[in-house]
């Protein structure tokens, strides 16, 4: 049995510009602009990354790098990945 989610209707003042870009958007993926607004406030929302991923942006910011891969062959790839 599926639980009704509970919507409140609200009202916001966006850009006409902003608008139609939503709109636009919201129907190249055959979706209504309510439901893809409020998937793209979602994500933003609710997608927090997990402790590991926030480490490596911590390193990252403070000049740590893994290193450099070596594209030249599959080998030197898998070589340069475990160093």
């Amino acid at each position: 049995m599926e639980t009704a989610i509970d919507r409140k209707q609200t009202a916001f003042r966006l850009s006409t510009d902003l608008l139609e870009r939503l709109k636009k958007a919201a129907k190249k993926q055959n979706r209504s602009l309510n439901n893809f607004v409020e998937s793209a406030l979602m994500d933003i929302v609710y997608n927090e990354p997990n402790e590991e991923t926030k480490a490596a942006i911590e390193e990252v910011r403070a000049g740590k790098f893994a290193g450099t891969i070596d594209t030249s062959s599959m080998d030197a790839f898998l070589k340069s990945c475990g160093e």
